[in-house]
């Protein structure tokens, strides 16, 4: 059953679909459409997508162009990827964006088919891998990995949540495919699934375990950082639109780092944007876009990425969903290079913020940053109905989470924020005294 799901989802990227419009074409000999290929609710695409999209950023620098032309864009939401990859390959997605693991399958398919396409450039990216999480249900009894053996786990296969979802279990001396029985579920799927007790476990990308630990629908079972290897989002181009209309994709590259800039400029005004979008709660987009979220935004195509890429690619054949990438000629950041002129080899030398915890009070349109998790946790106590949502980073990975669904250690004075049981418990267990309370302890602690 499990090899029929894999060969399923396979046959699912290759079909190529006919139900949405067209490529970047002339239709008059002056309106040209753009066709963009976007995931909404997957919110570290947003400065390629759901942000850009509420800005108007690519229709502006669209017109412009000067060229004499009037421009269309021709914006199309997806759950995942997959659907992304095949309209590309049918020469109906001129632009679209997605995670590492359905861009190799994107180079392997349009390579297969013809159709080659290119990474030019990056979305939300975190170095550790923080942006994918496995989740259980609030009551599970699940406290680590290895207690996943034999249990029923939700996934997209062929997904940056099943890439790390497979490592994380190798790591614990699970077989990824025999060890457990893996689900092949659209994420919104994958989510009612664990909510009715269909399955045991849901492993997913952003933004789906922060939404789920928000509503209280899930808690954390396994953070992606503790893989520490980087996780990120990126651009992709079909060739030949590229080499056809290259002004208007380095127009949507300068489109993208406006977009980036109003997001590290205005974080809280562009979690509002994206929540209004997206149906999503503010709080969860903050979570994974804020100053100090889970991921980090820039264009620029960073090398620890690329080598992250080239280590994805054993994942996937060995999975049997693609063959060798070649994952050099895949990316191309010349079109990016250009768009941004002097301005990209600042971007590359950039480095993700450091972390930090943040309160967002109710009412306000900015938050506050706090140099311990007891800093934090005091001023929560003191204005309990003011606050809107609080963040502390896990003391361990750096992964940022809502501070009343963290685990917290208390040892001597200080207060420790863990994502996961696990975390939590191996601290406990390297420190004398230190043990796990109850987050009105920890409130009162600080207080």
């Amino acid at each position: 059953m499990k090899h029929k799901a894999v060969a399923a989802s396979a046959v699912l990227l290759l079909a190529p679909l006919t139900a949405c419009g067209g490529s970047a074409r002339a239709s008059d000999g002056s309106t040209v459409t753009v066709t963009v290929g976007y995931q909404s609710k997957t919110i570290n695409t947003v400065t390629a997508g759901t942000l850009l999209r509420s800005l108007g950023s690519f229709e502006k620098q669209l017109n412009s162009l000067g060229d004499g032309k009037t421009y269309k864009v021709d914006w199309q939401d997806y759950a995942t990827g997959a659907p992304i990859t095949a309209q590309m390959t049918a020469g109906k997605i001129d632009i679209g964006s997605m995670g590492d693991f359905p861009l190799l399958i994107n180079a392997a398919r349009g390579k297969q088919l013809g159709k080659p396409t290119h990474l030019v450039s990056v979305t939300g990216y975190n170095l550790r891998g923080g942006l994918n999480t496995i989740v259980t249900a609030p009551d599970s009894k699940l406290a680590s990995l290895a207690d996943l053996k034999g249990r029923k786990v939700s996934t997209s296969i062929g997904s940056a949540a099943d890439g790390t979802l497979v490592r994380a279990l190798q790591r614990a001396g699970i077989d990824p495919y025999k060890g457990i029985e893996k689900l092949n579920q659209q994420p919104a799927v994958g989510a009612s699934a664990l909510s009715a007790g269909s399955t045991d476990a849901l492993s997913q990308f952003v933004a789906w375990p922060g939404l789920l630990a928000y509503q209280g629908k899930a808690k954390a079972l396994y953070d992606g950082a503790q893989l520490n290897l980087p996780t990120f989002h990126g651009v992709t181009a079909r060739e030949d639109f590229a080499k056809e209309r290259p002004a208007v994709l380095e127009a949507f590259l300068k489109a993208q780092a406006e977009a980036t800039d109003y997001l590290d400029e205005h974080p809280v005004a562009a979690a509002e944007k994206v929540a209004e979008a997206t149906g999503l709660p503010a709080e969860v987009v903050y979570l994974y876009n804020g100053a100090h979220g889970i991921s980090t935004f820039d264009p620029a195509i960073k090398p620890q990425l690329v080598s992250a890429l080239k280590q994805d690619v054993s994942v996937l054949k060995s999975a049997k969903l693609t063959g060798d990438v070649d994952v050099d000629a895949f990316v191309d950041d010349h079109y990016v290079k250009k768009a941004l002129g002097a301005d990209y080899a600042k971007r590359l030398a950039t480095a993700p913020p450091a972390s930090a915890g943040e309160v967002w009070p109710k009412g306000s349109s900015e938050t506050r940053a706090f140099k311990t998790p007891a800093e934090l946790l005091a001023y929560v106590a003191e204005h309990k109905s003011g606050i809107r949502a609080a963040y502390v980073p896990d003391a361990t990975t750096g992964t940022l989470w809502f501070a009343d669904k963290a685990l917290w250690v208390s040892d001597g004075k200080e207060l420790l924020p863990f994502v996961t049981p696990a975390t939590a418990q191996a601290y406990v267990g390297e420190h004398a005294g230190a043990r796990v309370v109850p987050y009105a302890a920890a409130l009162k602690q600080a207080s």
